[in-house]
């Protein structure tokens, strides 16, 4: 009897606490039902989804690169749209978009996210690939452009010729030099180990990547060949992920057609002078136009002008000097000659004229950007068009050209503001009058 007994109280206090525990249970999930958390109180990390085609990692290794897609999967690069509460992936047939940088999730700078090509323009190319070797209209365009005779010389060879550029549309590899090649393979930041003029530390992947944006659009490595950093007037390259590449943020020249003589005397100035340092330089480089577009330059918040799109921009190496071997070079023709859609021949680096970049700046941008003022004297704007036009005048010789720019100016200099609403040089221009 005494151990039923104890057994039957041992039962009783399992029975107790199960009991208890279930009121206590049922009483949280009533507290829960019947008070519940205020939504205003309730805090929901907003998710981001990201698909690999819309940042074109799909198609990698045919893409830029991979360097920046941690900040993207971390939410620390946002498009500008994910600001608002219900954030959202943009519209996919766009070439840039206005985003959001961080590296502290506190601080935010604007930048600018953008693709090579448009996305149509990709589409197209890549079924130009796949039908280039007989494979209909979708296929791996990877293994496409790996088993391309050109590729199978990258990957055999360690140093960056110009053999193995021969034929792309790029204009920076019109004439390139063994210079500027070496500067292209040491200065790639698609790579971990950068420094180096040979590509021994480059894998096969790597390689595809670096000859993939060569031959579709050299934006991105004139931005880390020619860095801000170094004086150079051209945005900051933040990195890439997939067909996506990521810059630093600026208000279009355009914008400023028709402000006051002060903020526009001030750009053209600028826009000369960026203009006059890439034909002289210390490093012996000419960079010259090939052409010239409204969005090519851009405003940062300080004032200062940078070039927003390099794409269309040609290097000579002064230093080296042409080789008459290099423009023959460029008979050549495979399927990467194409692949920015552009299968027209560049003329030869020997037509391209001294005074080409400041011609084409005083021809298609100063008339629009200098446009007459009410608050402008008349004679002087009467100057001012008289040496655009001057330095417009493909008909006159390169010396008249560049007096005409320099003179222009020289006009202009003393219109520049001193105010802090153009920081880049403020308050410098208060004791120098070189600022």
């Amino acid at each position: 009897m005494g151990f039923q007994s104890w057994r039957a109280e041992a039962l009783w206090k399992v029975l107790l606490q199960f009991g208890v525990l279930s009121l206590y249970c049922w009483d949280i999930g009533r507290a829960v039902t019947l008070s519940p958390t205020p939504a205003s109180q309730i805090q929901h990390k907003p998710v981001y989804s990201f698909g690999r085609s819309f940042l074109g990692l799909d198609k990698c290794n045919a893409c830029i690169g991979t360097s920046i897609c941690k900040k993207f999967f971390k939410e620390e690069i946002r498009f500008h749209n994910w600001l608002s509460p219900r954030p959202k992936l943009p519209l996919s047939y766009k070439k840039s978009y206005p985003g959001n940088y961080t590296d502290d999730s506190e601080n935010w700078r604007p930048v600018v996210v953008s693709r090579l090509l448009t996305k149509y323009k990709h589409d197209v190319s890549d079924t130009n690939i796949c039908t280039s070797a007989a494979k209909g209209v979708t296929c791996s365009i990877e293994n496409v452009l790996r088993s391309t005779r050109r590729f199978q010389k990258w990957t055999s060879s360690n140093l960056l010729t110009p053999d193995l550029v021969q034929g792309l549309s790029s204009p920076m590899l019109r004439c390139p030099s063994q210079r500027l090649l070496d500067r292209i393979v040491r200065r790639y930041a698609e790579v971990l180990d950068a420094g180096s003029i040979l590509m021994k530390h480059f894998t096969d992947r790597d390689k595809l990547r670096l000859l993939y944006t060569l031959a579709v659009n050299q934006h991105p490595i004139m931005l880390q060949i020619f860095p801000g950093t170094e004086g150079w007037p051209f945005v900051r390259y933040y990195g890439s992920c997939g067909r996506m590449m990521v810059s630093a943020s600026t208000n279009p020249i355009r914008q400023f057609y028709g402000s006051s003589p002060e903020t526009t005397s001030d750009l053209a100035y600028q826009l000369l002078h960026v203009t006059q340092s890439l034909r002289t330089n210390g490093l012996n480089y000419h960079l010259y136009y090939t052409g010239v577009r409204d969005d090519m330059f851009g405003m940062f918040e300080d004032g200062r002008l940078f070039i927003t799109d390099a794409s269309t921009i040609g290097v000579i190496d002064k230093q080296e000097g042409l080789h008459q071997s290099n423009d023959r070079l460029q008979d050549y023709r495979d399927v990467f000659s194409c692949l920015s859609l552009n299968c027209k021949s560049s003329p030869p680096c020997q037509t391209v004229r001294e005074s080409q970049s400041l011609l084409l700046i005083c021809r298609d941008i100063l008339p629009k950007l200098l446009q007459p003022s009410q608050n402008q004297n008349k004679h002087l704007q009467n100057e001012m068009d008289r040496l655009i036009s001057l330095c417009g005048n493909s008909m006159l010789p390169d010396s008249s050209i560049i007096n005409a720019a320099n003179a222009l100016m020289a006009l202009l200099q003393p219109l520049r503001p001193c105010s802090p609403h153009f920081a880049y040089r403020y308050p410098e221009c208060k004791y120098n009058n070189a600022f």
